[in-house]
């Protein structure tokens, strides 16, 4: 069913969209990691200590879940689409790696599901990116969907597991600590917060 699924995502669209999917494939993620950025560092007219502990949740939820996967895809070891089905259409340069689970659902998962437990709206946002990023996954020929699956949960997984056990409260002191840093740096510059 996995293959099944693959085979019809795979380079399935108009020539017109490979270029998107690509990008979306290769960079999207990306702009995941600068919303997370973002989230930190505009000066919030409210909740602006929430949203920061959201972005520091996001950072260390997607960092954590990116170690994490590595011993799992070494232990999966499962070959990756394009490499079982040469047939297949890839539309991005990939290595020949194991490809279970997909690190970069993994990445991107755990951002959205961090910064939606503090702010709905960008949470919001960063899922439907994230959804964006598994998808061109499996269209460029890099992943089965099972793969991007995979990833996600881990990625939600480990991001609950952040919010839902004492890592919470680790996570808030440096969140604290980094946020009163940052509107130290910005009372220094022309850039006022505004209150």
């Amino acid at each position: 069913m996995d293959y099944s699924i693959y085979k019809a995502i795979d380079g399935a669209g108009p020539d017109f969209l490979h270029g998107p999917m690509r990008f979306a494939a290769n960079d999207l993620v990306f702009v995941i990691v600068a919303i997370v950025a973002l989230t930190f560092l505009y000066p919030w007219r409210t909740h602006r200590l929430e949203r920061r502990i959201g972005a520091v949740m996001a950072t260390a939820a997607g960092g954590v879940a990116l170690l994490i996967v590595q011993p799992i895809a070494n232990a999966v070891d499962r070959t990756r689409p394009f490499v079982a089905h040469p047939h297949s259409e890839l539309l991005i340069s990939h290595g020949r790696d194991p490809g279970f689970p997909s690190d970069h659902a993994t990445g991107a998962f755990a951002m959205a599901m961090a910064l939606w437990l503090y702010d709905r709206t960008i949470g919001a946002i960063c899922f439907v990116l994230a959804a964006i990023v598994a998808f061109s996954r499996v269209y460029v020929g890099v992943h089965y969907p099972g793969d991007v699956v995979g990833g996600a949960l881990i990625g939600i997984g480990v991001a609950l597991i952040f919010y839902f056990t004492p890592l919470r409260a680790v996570i808030v002191r440096i969140a604290t600590a980094c946020s009163a840093l940052w509107e130290r740096i910005l009372g220094l510059t022309p850039v006022r917060p505004t209150s």
